[in-house]
């Protein structure tokens, strides 16, 4: 059963950013930001931790879940450090995640030639 909601949840995530590519013509970096704030915000509502277990992977993977941890990471570090760990919180929980896109996105360039 878990395995039915994490793909019912993370393919309405996917439904709803591809109704929004399409219907509100909107660009995928428009779709991304969104995204990202969606997660954030729903973070800041103390929801999205409710949903991630709920649906588990259907929650964690798609990009809503990078604002999730953006914020989640800024708010347990400013509790600890005040102002400066908004800074660090951020880096702290997201930091491989944003070294893992530089890096494949950089060998993506090396070895394929980009068209632009």
């Amino acid at each position: 059963m878990d395995y039915l909601w994490a793909f019912l949840v993370g393919g309405g995530i996917c439904v709803i950013g591809q109704i929004l590519l399409d219907v509100a013509k909107l660009t995928p970096a428009h779709v991304l930001s969104s995204f990202v704030v969606t997660g954030a915000i729903l973070d800041g509502f103390s929801l999205y931790d409710k949903l991630i277990k709920f649906a588990g992977a259907g929650a964690t993977v798609p990009i809503t879940s990078f604002g999730h941890s953006l914020l989640h990471g800024a708010m347990k570090q400013a509790e600890d450090h005040g102002f400066i760990g908004v800074a660090i919180g951020i880096f702290q929980l997201t930091s491989a995640g944003i070294a893992s896109a530089i890096l494949f996105g950089f060998l993506v360039a090396v070895f394929f030639k980009p068209k632009g």
